[in-house]
């Protein structure tokens, strides 16, 4: 099986844009799918229809795509411009979840790095690493 992508949370019209700008084929996943093991859906995906935009998130998931791919369709859906975008690769263990189950982990791991990185901003503005309790 060739690399591919699956998108979820798409508007039919971000789909076309996708298609056009990356370098492998790129399958809508419907919402009958949410209940489905992530490695049937990426089976399937050639069979799947409807739409994608189901979920209030956007999700890119790379199924068996290199190094430079990768970097690829992440350059490219990010100069798309479709706001949050979640990225993601199948891994031996995602393939075996409920597709809903990787879509929450997902959004989990993504608030867990946006608190990191927001914290790290903040940590920035401070003069040290030390907290300024007030000073007598």
């Amino acid at each position: 099986m060739d690399g591919r992508v699956l998108v979820v949370g798409f508007m039919p019209d971000e789909v076309e844009k996708l298609r056009k700008a990356l370098p492998v084929p790129v399958f809508e996943v419907p919402e009958y799918c949410r209940d489905w093991v992530v490695s049937d859906v990426v089976a399937k995906a050639e069979e799947l229809s409807g739409s994608s935009y189901w979920h209030l998130r956007k999700f890119v998931i790379m199924h068996a795509v290199d190094n430079e791919t990768l970097k690829e369709v992440i350059r490219s859906v990010k100069s798309l411009d479709f706001g949050r975008v979640i990225f993601a690769t199948t891994t031996e263990t995602s393939l075996t979840w409920r597709l809903e189950d990787l879509l929450n982990e997902l959004m989990a791991e993504d608030e867990y790095f946006k608190a990191a990185r927001w914290a790290r901003e903040e940590a920035k503005k401070r003069k040290g690493p030390f907290l300024d309790i007030g000073k007598k």
